[in-house]
């Protein structure tokens, strides 16, 4: 009785895990027969679990959604996760889930053991939020893009642009990235036939989503690294490239990589691709480097940061 105990708690962990297991696999990780893998699931439904079965060749069991919720399965680590989660979402964020984060975290502490709640009390104790007057997400908007991105299916959407302009998207989603205090969605765009993104507090979706669509394979850099790039240059008006008279792990060290790419030259030197709305803001952040440096491009910008030295050497010599 208790390795069927065991077994079923390792079977409901592996079915939390994806959207569809083939018994066969399921059978295979737990070291029983398919024939056992059937019984473990009829258990499971009359303890309340939605499981559903696919017969055939491509057949599987999938974890449903029942009436009520069922027990969930948190290892350690998983649980402090969902408590550190819950607190973050009660300081904002995400609009709307405030109220209804305290009252979860609220149900999971009482379940928690101690030692894990020491976990959850410390880092609570010890870290301040900061509140942020930017835009937030409704709950409602983030649940229907994350199920999208997870079935696979296309998603319209009414998006407003970065000049404000409204426009209408059918794209294909891929996955949700929160970058700071606010959340993105990387998707390919059906009418621009290539990656695009878009911010999630911008997107009025249009319902129902479908049809379901073959997975695509993601950008090549990789869906954070594919963000990055985005934002920090091709989603801005003006670009420029300056040689650093450092190498390319000091410029990265001294100016970060949230202002732009940086390229290696050689042990000296390296290019820094940056971009932003102005060239007369791009040219008072490089003169806060510190750093010796050269235009290569624009010469706009070299005319900016002329303009801007002439003015900072008439005050420094007042």
């Amino acid at each position: 009785m208790q390795a069927t105990s065991t077994r079923l708690l390792r079977l409901l962990s592996l079915l939390q895990t994806r959207r569809e297991w083939p018994g066969a696999d399921l059978a295979d990780r737990l070291d029983v027969s398919p024939r056992t893998i059937r019984r473990d699931v009829d258990r499971l439904r009359e303890l309340g679990y939605p499981i559903q079965a696919t017969m055939g060749t491509g057949g599987g069991y999938q974890l449903g959604a029942g009436a009520a919720l069922p027990p969930l399965l948190l290892d350690d680590d998983e649980a402090v996760a969902v408590a550190v989660g819950l607190r973050t979402a009660a300081q904002g964020g995400v609009s709307g889930i405030e109220e209804t984060s305290v009252r979860a975290l609220a149900k999971l502490l009482q379940v928690l053991p101690s030692r894990l709640r020491r976990r959850v009390d410390a880092l609570g104790s010890f870290t301040v939020p900061m509140p942020s007057g930017g835009p937030t997400v409704d709950a409602d908007t983030l649940a229907l893009i994350a199920s999208a991105c997870r079935d696979s299916e296309r998603l319209r959407f009414d998006y407003e642009r970065h000049d404000g302009s409204p426009s209408r998207r059918i794209v294909e989603p891929l996955r949700l990235v929160a970058r700071g205090r606010r959340w993105y969605l990387v998707a390919w765009d059906n009418d621009r036939d290539d990656w695009r993104t878009f911010r999630v507090d911008r997107m009025r979706p249009l319902t129902p989503t479908g049809p379901r669509v073959p997975p695509r394979d993601p950008p090549e850099q990789g869906v954070a690294a594919y963000l990055a790039e985005r934002m920090d240059l091709h989603m801005w008006p003006h670009q420029a490239r300056i040689r650093l008279s450092v190498s390319a792990e000091e410029a990265r060290r001294r100016a970060g990589e949230w202002f732009g790419t940086i390229e290696p030259v050689d042990q000296a030197s390296c290019v820094l691709v940056c971009a932003g709305h102005s060239y007369l803001q791009m040219a008072c952040y490089l003169g806060m480097l510190d750093i010796d440096m050269e235009v290569e491009e624009p010469d706009e910008l070299r005319e900016h940061m002329a303009r801007l030295a002439t003015r900072l050497h008439r005050a420094a010599s007042r």
